[in-house]
């Protein structure tokens, strides 16, 4: 049972990405988000848990994808398709009205799971994947997508969501979304093997700016923490070089 224990975090993650499907298909964006952290935060301690007790597994590997495929892959194509059809003022997703009123611009938004699925396949094969990222990991780019919707729901934020009604802008961020997560840039992973400052310097960097960011922008600083995420991670490899 101890052995099963990782196995059964990925499923819990696997369950919250489900619960925020259900969420996101009904445009309720605060439920939907609250179940994909959770989802994410079980997606972390899944790899940790494992390397602690040492049973990690092919079994595992695999699981963890497949459950990713649906809290970081499916969550993120259906809430990108909601904004844009609200951006267009049509409809939010339906498909019970035929293909009469067919929301052919949901479309758009699932290139994005589309992106997130072949991602997760070629990081199951890619030996060059152990120890750092190559491409935006689909959790991060979740966050970054969610966070977008999230933030027009509140009315101090009224000049983001202003922004983000424009449905031009929401195709470009689809674009580049789905360039982001397969693009051939590497970054670092954010796994403690200790807990060392000499040799998790990068890391601990990244945890303190984001705590920064969240105390002065609160829910603006979720987009400002990926982009702090890509920009460390391009300023260690230029390092590095």
């Amino acid at each position: 049972m101890i052995k099963f224990l990782p196995n059964f975090l990925t499923l819990l993650n696997l369950l919250s990405g489900c619960l925020a499907i259900v969420y996101a298909i009904n445009n309720q964006i605060q439920f939907a988000v609250l179940f994909v952290m959770l989802g994410i935060l079980f997606d972390f301690f899944d790899g940790f848990v494992a390397r602690l007790l040492r049973v990690q597994s092919e079994l595992g590997t695999q699981l963890d994808s497949l459950a990713d495929m649906v809290t970081s892959g499916v969550v993120p194509g259906i809430v990108m398709s909601q904004m844009l059809l609200k951006a267009s003022s049509k409809e939010p997703l339906s498909f019970t009205d035929g293909f009469e009123n067919f929301p052919y611009l949901a479309l758009l938004g699932f290139t994005i799971t589309m992106a997130s699925c072949y991602r997760l396949a070629n990081f199951n094969i890619d030996v060059n994947q152990k120890e750092n990222f190559i491409g935006l990991p689909t959790p991060a780019n979740t966050l970054f997508i969610l966070s977008l919707p999230l933030m027009q729901i509140y009315e101090e934020y009224h000049y983001i969501s202003y922004v983000l009604e424009n449905e031009y802008l929401l195709i470009l961020i689809t674009v580049l979304s789905c360039y982001m997560l397969n693009a051939k840039i590497e970054l670092f992973a954010l796994k403690f093997k200790s807990f060392g400052f000499a040799e998790n310097k990068l890391k601990y960097t990244f945890l303190i700016l984001s705590l920064v960011l969240i105390v002065i922008l609160k829910l603006a600083a979720l987009p400002m923490i990926i982009l702090t995420y890509l920009a460390l991670s391009m300023i260690s490899n230029s390092r590095n070089k």
